[in-house]
């Protein structure tokens, strides 16, 4: 019987023990895509730019992302006006996600185990799943920012988003006289 106790406990230490251990061993990229990936189906529901702007805001990179995206135009963009720049994009992201969200219905989201890394660049493999059955394979690059992971690109069918981004804001700029200040305020609005 005293055998039987004792055998009972060990086993239920060593059940959490190997929990604990497999809860350490979980890719905190990995977990941040996750709670990504919630937050931007939970934005889809919810259906609004508004909502897509806080996810952007709150995941993305968006300083390094809007400093890519504005490429050889980047010393052109004044201190004053990176925070209003900042927020733009955010705002940019968040319309244009929610204009095209409703034609990507997801379902669910599946992730690989581990993250890639690849110097500063953290790369997290992605299934998604639409409604309609249809998969699509991405690659989240996360960069850490402050001891936090952050987006900042993602990879669809093969494409990084990001040099799409810059060649529309370049060209934005280049068509209004190479101000960035152009930009900024178009994005503002």
């Amino acid at each position: 019987m005293h055998l039987t106790r004792m055998a009972a406990c060990l086993t239920v230490l060593f059940g959490i023990f190997a929990s604990a251990q497999q809860a350490i061993a979980k890719d905190s990229a990995v977990e941040y895509m996750r709670r990504a990936a919630n937050a931007l189906i939970d934005a889809q529901r919810k259906g609004g730019p508004e909502a897509f702007k806080r996810v952007v805001g709150q995941y993305g990179h968006v300083p390094e992302i809007g400093l890519y995206a504005l490429g050889n135009y980047r010393a052109g963009l004044n201190r004053q006006h990176r925070s209003a720049y900042y927020s733009g994009l955010a705002k940019f992201v968040g319309r244009y996600a929610a204009t095209e969200a409703p034609k990507y219905p997801v379902a669910r989201v599946t992730f690989a185990p581990n993250a890639i890394r690849d110097g500063r660049a953290v790369m997290v493999d992605s299934r998604i799943y639409l409604k309609d059955g249809t998969t699509y394979d991405v690659r989240w690059m996360l960069v850490e920012s402050r001891g936090a992971y952050k987006v900042r690109d993602a990879q669809v069918l093969g494409f990084w988003v990001s040099p799409f981004l810059q060649t529309l804001f370049q060209n934005y700029i280049r068509d209004n006289g190479g101000q960035v200040a152009a930009l900024v305020t178009a994005l503002s609005r």
